[in-house]
């Protein structure tokens, strides 16, 4: 089996772990508009009805101190269509985020699955290669023992040659395979 932990490296489950965050964030902010929100703001200045008493402190100070309550009453319905917006949104990622992690489960199983065969493979041509390399030495002693021609000797050469070729091919296919298990996993592991 493929440990989950392992497919947390990948990119693509990255970005939609993160959107699917970033989706949970936008229901949290639709949800608190429907509070209504309290800004405080104050200030200080000089103020004075003629130039003169302008620079004179504390004649010209002034305070000035205001509250804001802003309640959700009026556009209700928008703030409605929004939260509702933000929960399809949210929906919307869990369902992109399941066909996320199931592709890279299935990437990385279909890898593992091209690795296994690759290895059995190998040692197919392995066996192959030992089983030609024997039949150079039959047909070298029976061309010595004249019961065999020399293009007998050569195709079996010829054969044996191909056979070691194609256990070079698997052991590269083989390599690249362990390569891409690697990228599929997004790079490796912890």
């Amino acid at each position: 089996g493929i440990p989950a932990q392992l497919l947390q490296n990948r990119p693509d489950v990255r970005q939609a772990e993160l959107e699917l965050a970033a989706a949970k964030m936008d229901i949290q902010v639709a949800r608190a508009n429907f509070y209504p929100s309290l800004g405080i703001s104050a200030g200080v200045g000089l103020n004075a009805i003629s130039p003169k008493h302008l620079l004179t402190f504390p004649e010209s100070m002034i305070f000035g101190l205001a509250g804001d309550l802003m309640a959700p009453l009026i556009n209700k319905k928008a703030i409605k269509a929004e939260y509702k917006n933000a929960n399809a949104k949210q929906i919307q990622a869990v369902y992109e985020y399941e066909r996320t992690l199931l592709n890279a489960y299935v990437e990385v199983a279909n890898q593992l699955s091209n690795i296994s065969n690759l290895e059995q493979s190998y040692d197919l041509k392995q066996q192959q290669v030992q089983a030609l390399t024997e039949s150079i030495n039959i047909s070298n002693n029976l061309f010595r023992s004249a019961r065999a021609d020399y293009m007998e000797v050569l195709l079996t050469q010829r054969d044996a040659l191909e056979s070691r070729f194609e256990l070079v091919e698997t052991k590269v296919r083989q390599l690249n395979a362990v390569v891409h298990i690697y990228q599929a996993l997004g790079g490796g592991w912890n």
